[in-house]
């Protein structure tokens, strides 16, 4: 039966419950957008009313020579105004970046009954959940995605318990990023006098999960999105993504040569590069001098599209505050202390929302 000739339930027991995803579905033949998929207009992305994020990717291994300072300007004067930035010369190897592409299309591209193994509730590991949508049971609408999300906790449980079609390369990628997520950290908190040693670094970053997003090719993209509006939950987030492009950030202020407050941004795929965007617990550790990008992603009708997020954040244990040194120079705080666990618990129990994860940390100024 073709998936448009499904009512709702069906439709959602099929791609969400049993597991086949929105792969599932358009491989069974779609001429149409299922009525689930189809976005309020205030959600779909105008490609035409986006303006392009033109600027040119930092050069990180300028780092180490006499430009350093003006790389270090670059990085902050980015995470306090878009918080989003794209990086060359990163130090993780193209090849594997290439190789790390194949594999998400390698996984993906399996019959749905090797992936949905890994589904929430049947997954033979904690570490490895697969799924689609973000909380699809509280969607308004679901988005044009599926994933498979691998959380680390030491290479022997990731070389063990990963799915085998990708965890080699998926390992490789997590820990050669760890270098330039490390200096990304010190420019940051350096910025805002705060020193850092190993378990501040680990305090910051002590959770490291990749996801493998998959976006098939939709019949009309205008109609649908892939993500919805967020931000990222965590310290920083290092994405790979494909030549198809497709993610979106929004302006919060303006900002020169690159647009209006309100605006969305594209930006654009560089062979070789890796974007970098700022988390929510990072804009909170910085009082908000730093600022977690909301962003989205937009489906294609002519290619499936890959992406491949590194999230970093801090353990589930750790008590986050804007840093002391920041609210004395501010003058006042203006977010609360609280275990980040809390902050996850509230993050994964809403649908896309654009910032509105935030609230949950804010102090109300009334």
């Amino acid at each position: 039966m073709a998936p448009s000739s499904y009512d709702g339930s069906s439709l959602f027991n099929f791609v969400v419950r049993d597991g086949n995803g929105v792969k599932g579905m358009v491989d069974l033949g779609l001429s149409k957008v299922p009525e689930p998929y189809i976005q309020p207009p205030k959600e779909r992305i105008d490609k035409e009313k986006a303006t392009r994020h033109e600027q040119a990717p930092i050069d990180f291994s300028r780092l180490n020579g006499p430009e350093h300072d003006e790389v270090f300007k670059e990085i902050v004067t980015a995470a306090e105004t878009l918080g989003f930035f794209q990086l060359v010369n990163h130090g993780v190897p193209v090849d594997l970046l290439e190789s790390l592409k194949d594999a998400a299309h390698k996984f993906f591209g399996q019959p749905s009954e090797k992936k949905a193994v890994y589904r929430k509730d049947v997954s033979p590991s904690p570490l490895v959940k697969y799924g689609t949508s973000f909380v699809p049971e509280k969607e308004k609408a679901l988005e044009w995605k599926d994933y498979i999300s691998m959380v680390y906790t030491s290479d022997a449980e990731a070389l063990e318990q990963w799915p085998k079609e990708c965890r080699e390369v998926v390992l490789e990628y997590l820990k050669t990023s760890m270098n330039m997520v490390k200096k990304l950290l010190e420019i940051l908190m350096g910025n805002l006098e705060a020193e850092l040693d190993d378990s501040k670094i680990d305090a910051l970053i002590g959770m490291k999960m990749v996801n493998m997003n998959f976006y098939p090719t939709c019949p009309n993209p205008d109609l649908t999105v892939g993500v919805g509006r967020h931000s990222d939950m965590g310290t920083l987030t290092i994405l790979l993504q494909d030549g198809i492009g497709g993610l979106y950030v929004k302006v919060a202020e303006e900002i020169d040569n690159i647009g209006k407050q309100g605006e969305w941004v594209e930006i654009p795929p560089i062979p070789g590069a890796l974007v970098i965007n700022i988390g929510d617990a990072l804009q909170i550790l910085s009082n908000g001098r730093y600022k977690s990008a909301e962003h989205r992603v937009r489906t294609t009708s002519t290619k499936s599209r890959v992406s491949i997020p590194i999230f970093t954040a801090p353990k589930p244990t750790e008590k986050i505050a804007p840093l002391p040194q920041v609210v004395e120079k501010d003058g006042m705080a203006y977010y609360k202390e609280f275990v980040f666990a809390d902050y996850m618990k509230n993050f994964f129990g809403n649908a896309h929302d654009g910032k509105k994860s935030l609230d949950f940390a804010q102090i109300n100024s009334a």
